[in-house]
């Protein structure tokens, strides 16, 4: 099925398209539309009326329109789900998953926005002021541009898309174009609601000049990217005076501490560092061990790590399926070789049959090597071996990245320092730093990016903007 563009309401056949593979089989799932710089600059003229109508649709209405996509999804979940498999390759129980957490950020989105409300002030309350009615009121900022990646290719769309509708403005997504077809049906169920604010939700894929005339042009008051931390560089130079909300990434970390129920974390661990063939950007992969007790929790994870099923996402007991493309598996590979060139050594898995790459875990790992400095982005963990927690919590901070970190401890007083200390927009106490909730904000610190996702918190940060009213 090809996965055209949306120009507003309107769907079109682009004339040049190409393949998109199954990582598994390689048979040729969709076909993505390849488009061009006059399709973006055609595409951000209707957005921009599109907004101007977009804000005076009732609120009801636009609630009434999220709840309807929801609930063709929850109709149309298990196409949804078979679609995200056949794209990116994700193991199908996962697929679902995702589908149902799409709903759910729907339906968050839909009740967030009841909560969207300004507040009266006081302009008495300064010896400057005097007696009037102020207050101030949020409205939409108009036309958001969304960028979204492959990982999670439908519930991360509708954690851009959802909240900035309802919110009353205009929409510009740009998918990611290695699973176009799993983005074009949520679009298309946006857009043939009957509840749509008209030209509201526009789609278009990558081609020679798309992103620069879309990034660089003055229409979209902000933009939201969740992808590569160059990208991210790259929008932020060129956007101009814009809003900008970027999730780029991370290096997640975990603790072991003496105290930890260490079965219990060695099994969460195995699941954080290698779901979805560790392509999350909260993969856990740096686990820092306390030294009394990393010996048992290396021999626990590995038992852990080998009872994990890789095979066909299609089978339903498949935990880990295909990496999404070879260039993916080639930068993996050589992470490893260069961990071993500097002394690591793998406890189990680091082999790979096509894009098939076996859960690897690396000991005897050091601070200074590149495979704990950088984000890997696939299905690798290593094993540093720390004296005591303070050591831990220096070298998990000592990064670059700050999407979120863990503890797994049952010191009421570390759990709080590390609450307080460490640098990371998330902290997880007792489970792995790849937990999260929809409903959370969600959103790092350094190089993890700017802002929050979250539908409440994406709505009050980026979608709305304040307007101060005086009546004198």
């Amino acid at each position: 099925m090809r996965a055209d563009v949306y120009f507003g309401s309107t769907c079109k056949a682009s004339k040049v398209s190409r393949d998109v593979l199954n990582p598994y089989d390689k048979k040729v799932v969709s076909k993505v539309s390849i488009c061009n710089e006059e399709d973006a600059k055609s595409i951000l003229e209707i957005a921009k009326r599109a907004s101007l109508e977009a804000k005076k649709i009732p609120l009801h209405q636009r609630i009434s329109w999220l709840l309807d996509v929801a609930l063709k999804l929850e109709q149309n979940c298990e196409d949804m789900a078979k679609t995200i498999t056949d794209e990116v390759g994700k193991p199908i129980s996962f697929s679902r998953v995702e589908v149902h957490r799409c709903i759910e950020t729907i339906k968050l989105s839909a009740n967030a926005m009841l909560h969207v409300n300004g507040e009266t002030i006081d302009t008495t309350a300064t010896p400057s002021g005097k007696k009037t009615l102020a207050f101030y009121k949020r409205e939409p900022v108009g036309v958001v541009l969304a960028i979204t990646p492959f990982n999670f290719p439908l519930n991360l769309v509708a954690h851009k898309i959802a909240p900035a509708l309802v919110a009353g403005n205009a929409v510009i997504l740009k998918p990611t174009s290695q699973a176009p077809l799993t983005a074009f049906k949520l679009a298309r169920m946006f857009i043939e609601s009957p509840y749509a604010s008209p030209n509201a939700l526009s789609l278009l894929y990558s081609g020679d000049g798309v992103n620069d005339a879309l990034v660089t042009s003055e229409i979209p008051r902000v933009i939201s990217f969740t992808g590569s931390l160059a990208v991210g560089r790259e929008i932020t130079q060129k956007a101009g005076i814009k809003k900008i909300a970027l999730e780029l990434g991370g290096n997640a970390a975990t603790y072991i501490d003496t105290s930890a129920d260490i079965n219990m974390a060695a099994s969460r661990c195995a699941v954080g560092a290698f779901i979805n063939s560790g392509q999350v950007c909260i993969s856990l992969q740096r686990i820092y061990v306390h030294d009394a007790v990393y010996d048992a929790f290396a021999m626990a994870l590995v038992a852990q790590t080998k009872a994990l099923h890789v095979g066909s996402p299609y089978d339903e007991k498949t935990f880990i399926g295909p990496m999404i493309n070879d260039g993916a598996v080639k930068k993996a590979l050589h992470w490893l070789d260069v961990a071993v060139l500097e002394g690591a050594k793998p406890l189990c898995g680091f082999t790979c049959k096509d894009l098939m790459f076996e859960p690897t875990i690396m000991s005897e790992v050091t601070q200074e090597m590149a495979i704990v400095c950088e984000e890997v982005f696939a299905p690798i963990v290593s094993l540093i071996k720390v004296k005591n927690y303070e050591e831990a919590k220096m070298k998990m901070n000592h990064s670059s990245y700050g999407l979120q970190y863990s503890i797994f401890s049952n010191d009421l007083k570390m759990a709080q320092d590390a609450i307080e200390h460490l640098e990371a927009g998330g902290i997880v106490i007792n489970d792995i730093p790849t937990l999260r909730f929809d409903i959370q904000p969600y959103g790092g610190s350094k190089n993890s990016g700017i802002g929050k996702e979250g539908p409440k918190y994406a709505l009050l940060d980026d979608y709305t903007q304040i307007k101060s009213v005086v009546i004198c």
